[in-house]
């Protein structure tokens, strides 16, 4: 499958929305981290930025977690490491809920 062909104009655009939306990711992630913004907020938005991330990726984020808890709350959960949030079932999206439930 080949790439279409752009103008010089068009990847310019193309290259500052893929810039914007890695920011807002790296913001997101970011808060996420700093524990801002719940777990829950970020997996009730709908949107290609948050659907994009990495489910791996979002544990690595939360306070307290690194890599190698990600990869065992991953297994434990039975979700598979290149899953995206988007692509999360409903019975796993209530599981990653459930071991994170909000603090208020």
């Amino acid at each position: 499958m080949d790439l279409p062909a752009l103008t010089p104009s068009q990847r310019a655009q193309a290259l500052e929305k893929a810039k914007a939306v890695r920011k807002e990711r790296g913001d997101l992630m970011a808060q996420l981290k700093a524990g801002t913004l719940p777990l829950t907020d970020l997996l009730s938005r709908k949107d290609a930025v948050v659907g994009k991330i990495r489910v791996r990726r979002l544990l690595e984020s939360l306070p307290g977690i690194g890599a190698v808890r990600a990869r065992q709350l991953l297994a434990d959960l039975g979700i598979a490491e290149s899953r995206r949030v988007q692509g999360l079932g409903s019975a796993q999206r209530a599981r990653l809920l459930a071991l994170f439930p909000p603090t208020d």
